[in-house]
């Protein structure tokens, strides 16, 4: 059984991540100051701290992926 198919897939899909990156980069920064501002000083980085800001950034790069041409 050949994977070929499988690498191209992928490859074909991680040259979409740009744009999706792109299209979302409101949601990543700020996912990103919570992130920061989380693990800032002497407080240890909890888990779900900054749940909503990730499942922002999660849904429009789900959007993005979709309207990005294949």
């Amino acid at each position: 059984m050949s994977g070929s198919g499988v690498w191209l897939r992928t490859r074909a899909r991680l040259r979409r991540f740009p744009a999706a990156l792109a299209a979302c980069g409101d949601q990543a920064a700020a996912y990103g100051r919570c992130v920061a501002a989380a693990a800032a000083g002497a407080a240890e980085l909890r888990r779900d701290a900054c749940l909503e800001e990730f499942q922002a950034l999660r849904e429009c790069f789900a959007r993005a992926v979709r309207l990005c041409p294949r």
